[in-house]
């Protein structure tokens, strides 16, 4: 007889080691699983195997009496889904397929760019509002890779010791551990190298450059603040996050001429799909500027 402890344990192993997810994705799953094995009581993996359409949404019926939203939702059962198939395998059944049932619709909204302008501005802001200036080095090198090198955040704060002193590439793994080459411009390679220049702290070849006040590494809330420091400052909505800096990078790319195809490499994205999203941003940014241009759309 297994215990709720022993399924979790398995499904997080493969989460980890086979499907090689991010910490913020395993613990979300894990935390899906747990709520249905607390509904559903399952024993070993044939009967959690045997959970059904009307058994998941039962539980999405419970979780939306809790409050949570379509996203949140949508989540929850692509993880439920995970974990039936998962237990499927395990159990040695033929058909590993989880029950089919469609999730909440999820209207997918427009990336939130920044200007290049506004771009610059904050990595100037969030150095100049440190309180110390190394941290305003720091903080200002994290929001340059994002911006000039398309890095997600939890990429950027993933560089060690081994990757520096930059040069006109770097190798970054990103989601599903996958490696792409992003080129480095000269203005990013020198704001990194002034943070670790100024940083009192050693450069470990194993160890993550960028760091905490007290040496540990550094969060992704710590440059979060920041960012939203920078942002009331500047005047700029609450779209300007972190992650905004990486949108303005592939859109402003995609308006320079950049390929569909370069730009999915350059962001690491699986799927063109992801990439195309971007095409639509671009659109919708120049018939704003026509109809700030147009004398016949003035005034309206």
């Amino acid at each position: 007889m297994m215990q709720k402890a022993d399924f979790l344990a398995a499904w997080q192993d493969y989460l980890t080691q086979a499907r090689r997810r991010s910490p913020h994705t395993v613990r979300a799953y894990i935390a899906a699983a747990s709520r249905l094995l607390d509904r559903i009581g399952a024993t070993d993996w044939a009967a959690l195997a045997r959970t059904d359409a009307p058994a998941l949404r039962a539980q999405l019926a419970a979780r939306r009496g809790e409050g949570i939203g379509n996203v949140s939702a949508a989540r929850e059962l692509s993880a439920l889904k995970g974990f039936i198939a998962f237990a499927r395998t395990q159990a040695g059944m033929d058909d590993a397929a989880p029950p089919r049932l469609r999730g909440p619709r999820i209207k997918k909204g427009l990336p939130r760019p920044i200007t290049p302008v506004d771009a610059t501005n904050v990595a100037e802001i969030v150095e100049g509002m440190a309180t110390e200036d190394w941290i305003g080095a720091r903080d200002s090198a994290v929001l340059l890779l994002m911006y000039g090198a398309g890095l997600r955040i939890a990429e950027a704060l993933s560089l060690t010791g081994a990757d520096m002193p930059l040069g006109e590439t770097l190798v970054v793994t990103g989601k599903g551990n996958k490696q792409r080459i992003v080129p480095i411009l000269p203005v990013v390679r020198e704001g990194v190298a002034a943070y670790l220049r100024q940083q009192p702290w050693p450069v470990e070849r194993d160890e993550p450059i960028f760091r905490g006040a007290k040496g540990g590494p550094l969060s992704p809330g710590m440059v979060q603040k920041a960012m939203a420091k920078a942002r009331t400052v500047l005047g700029l909505p609450a779209t300007a996050t972190p992650h905004a800096l990486r949108h303005s990078f592939a859109t402003h790319l995609l308006g320079a001429g950049v390929d569909l195809r370069s730009l999915q490499e350059l962001l690491g994205h699986a799927s063109l799909g992801s990439t195309q999203i971007y095409t639509r941003v671009d659109a919708a940014r120049m018939l704003d500027t026509y109809r700030n241009a147009h004398p016949r759309e003035r005034g309206r």
